[in-house]
């Protein structure tokens, strides 16, 4: 299996089992994924969860490259095989705790954003890999710059592979709320989420809801413009020539 659980005093631990894969997201793993925080909606024994990558080397780089994913015909939609893989997507409203282990990368912002707060060892790091490949950063990049401030959000997404967010720098601007030694991360984690299953259920749920209320509007907002920008971004090369260049319009913008 693609996906590792447990569940010991109220707490699920989640871990992301594909090592020698650098935990990327393969069909399957989203499917589980989906299936899982449905599946948690229903289980009184689940409080909480702590949301983990196997192995040291990685928290998860995202889409599996291989996947083939099939598009509609229409320009107007994309259709992204992770955009549905967090618990607020599949209407959890445990909360839940990420522990970052290694690379956190493109892809892993759809999980990580949808965690309600993260903590990572020292030897964590974090980065989004799209416009080195010519590719655009929309929903990563829609994510980020509701966890950081708008110049942080801005250096990580739009650097590329030229940079890592060291899990410091991640930390002191308010992307991680724990540090700990390496390989601490989820002992660290699990201590937190044992102390929000040992509350009231009911209020802890609320708080989560009332939490993503408050950036709810504004993240489905900008997630509507994101499938036209990514589009744009995979035309042709030679459409994408024209469209910088304004080759038929007459006019120049470089």
């Amino acid at each position: 299996m693609s996906l590792r659980t447990h569940i010991e005093d109220g707490v699920a631990t989640v871990t992301l089992d594909r090592p020698e894969r650098l935990n990327a997201i393969d069909l399957e793993t989203a499917a589980a994924l989906r299936e899982l925080w449905r599946g948690y909606r229903f289980r009184e024994d689940v409080r909480a969860v702590v949301l983990t990558g196997a192995g040291e080397r990685a928290f998860s780089t995202g889409i599996d490259r291989s996947a083939e994913v099939p598009q509609p015909v229409s320009p107007y939609v994309i259709d992204d095989p992770l955009l549905d893989i967090g618990p607020k997507t599949q209407d959890l409203w445990v909360p839940v705790i990420g522990a970052v282990n290694g690379m956190a990368c493109g892809g892993a912002f759809y999980l990580l954003g949808e965690c309600d707060f993260l903590v990572a060892d020292e030897e964590a790091s974090f980065f989004d890999p799209h416009t080195t490949y010519g590719m655009v950063s929309a929903y990563e990049a829609m994510i980020l710059a509701q966890r950081l401030p708008y110049g942080e959000a801005a250096r990580l997404a739009l650097m590329g592979t030229a940079e890592r967010v060291s899990a410091r720098r991640a930390y002191e601007t308010g992307l991680v709320s724990e540090l700990t030694p390496p390989g601490q991360a989820v002992e660290a984690a699990l201590r937190a989420a044992r102390t929000l299953a040992s509350y009231p259920p009911a209020g802890v749920q609320g708080t989560v809801r009332a939490l993503w209320a408050g950036r709810q509007a504004a993240r489905d907002q900008a997630f509507a413009q994101a499938p036209a920008l990514i589009g744009l971004g995979n035309l042709p090369a030679e459409e994408q020539a024209k469209l910088f260049t304004g080759r038929d319009q007459g006019f120049h913008l470089r």
